[in-house]
């Protein structure tokens, strides 16, 4: 099973950029999706899940209004696209696979996630 990040990068403020997250090995249906970010020195945070459906999805505070979560059965793809970004979002973002259960919870508990990928590296500069 492997989760693989990718669109990673550098960008001016303002600026947008579109993370994809490939699943394998995995019923991808079967799956909440998740992608957190990490910067250097801190605690690994919650931006965004997607329910196993893609019914449901949520943010974090700091960045509703500016990612949107989306996910692919067909590819077995999550996206997170990212616009107006800041260079507080500057780090490194990673994509999770909780199991699905059931419609549950909000996705922003990282120890509930089964599986993360490597995390792909973004900056944003001023």
């Amino acid at each position: 099973l492997q989760l693989v990040e990718s669109g990673g990068g550098s960008v001016q403020a303002g600026g947008s950029l579109r993370l994809a997250c490939a699943a394998f090995g995995l019923t991808f249906s079967s799956y909440h999706m998740g992608w957190f970010r990490q910067a250097p020195g801190e605690e690994r945070l919650f931006d965004a899940a997607s329910s196993y459906s893609g019914g449901s999805t949520y943010y974090g505070d700091s960045v509703k209004g500016r990612f949107a979560i989306s996910r692919d059965s067909a590819k077995n793809t999550a996206s997170l696209q990212r616009t107006s970004l800041k260079p507080d979002d500057t780090a490194v973002y990673f994509c999770a696979a909780e199991f699905a259960y059931g419609d549950c919870c909000d996705g922003s508990s990282a120890p509930a996630y089964d599986h993360w990928g490597q995390g792909t590296k973004t900056t944003v500069s001023s």
